[in-house]
């Protein structure tokens, strides 16, 4: 069992940038990450709407500068560990792990979102045989190839684009009658010789035995059925919350996000919520980096005046 003072549960941008703030006012802190350090960050191909980067830049650099701040402040990152149990006792705030038991002062949620499934036959079968959650770890395996992207938001065209430098041919399918990402990536779709958009139209099966053959799609206007021939498939359809260790400790709304006030504080007094997970109206890198810088400074004043063992 270990105690420090606080304890920012996640390693993307808002608890980097919150660990960032928090080394420097000198708080014992840790980050406990499961999955990756940058989180979705680092699987983007490239940021350009990120300010002071008006050439872009790309996720895992970003990603490796906010680790290195981060580490340069004396803070400590534990990657791979995974928050199986919250509880709060006596005002101490306790995360069980899969290796180890931390107490801390104070508490930052900044765990994120993750993809949402297609859940249709083949998907599950034929992950990491074809089916994909991440163009830029996996796309360069399919070099002159024909992939499928499923979603056709922000992070669907921006990674149809990412995949359209290496690939053969690009078929972004989507469910709605229209595009819904950036205005400036859909105009870059439409220019781009090797990327075929198509709108109302849905997957419902992944094809293959061993491998990616094939999507079964159903065209929305007409109801018929057909196949698409494809090497890979990428899926875009958005995100959900990674909150299921929190239910019946925090307060949540009915998609699962964390319900804060305006200072960020959660449901649950030295508990703070802060990026993608949080109820909130607009989820980028930059609300993410400013959740994180005033979640630390409340994590402190909270801190500085209940934190006591």
């Amino acid at each position: 069992m270990e105690r420090v003072d606080l304890i920012i549960v996640g390693a993307g941008p808002a608890g980097l940038t919150a660990g960032i703030y928090a080394g420097r006012a000198k708080l014992n802190t840790l980050i406990l990450e499961k999955h990756t350090i940058g989180g979705l960050v680092a699987t983007t191909d490239r940021i350009e709407n990120y300010p002071g980067f008006p050439g872009g830049i790309s996720g895992i650099e970003l990603a490796e500068r906010l680790k290195t701040q981060v580490e340069s402040l004396g803070v400590r990152i534990i990657p791979s560990t995974e928050v199986i149990e919250f509880d709060v006792e006596e005002r101490v705030k306790k995360f069980i792990t899969t290796d180890k038991t931390y107490l801390s002062k104070a508490a930052i949620i900044a765990t994120g979102c993750e993809p949402i499934k297609l859940n249709v036959p083949g998907e599950a079968t034929l992950r990491g045989c074809g089916v994909s959650y991440c163009a830029i770890c996996d796309g360069p395996f399919f070099k002159g190839k024909t992939v499928i992207v499923v979603g056709a938001g922000s992070s669907g065209l921006q990674e149809s684009l990412y995949l359209a430098r290496f690939v053969n041919k690009v078929t972004i399918i989507e469910i709605l009658p229209q595009p819904t990402g950036e205005k400036i990536l859909q105009d870059r779709i439409k220019h781009a010789s090797n990327i075929e958009l198509l709108t109302n139209h849905k997957v419902i099966a992944i094809e293959g035995d061993t491998k990616v053959e094939a999507v079964r799609v159903l065209n929305m206007v007409d109801n018929t059925e057909y196949i698409i021939k494809a090497d890979a498939v990428f899926v875009y359809m958005g995100l959900k919350p990674i909150t299921e260790f929190l239910r019946g400790k925090l307060k949540l709304d009915s998609e699962g996000y964390v319900v804060t006030d305006e200072n960020l504080q959660t449901s649950v007094p030295g508990v703070f919520g802060a990026g993608d997970v949080r109820r909130k109206v607009l989820r980028q890198i930059a609300t993410a980096v400013g959740d994180g810088a005033l979640a630390a400074y409340m994590a402190q004043q909270y801190i500085e005046k209940n934190g006591t063992y």
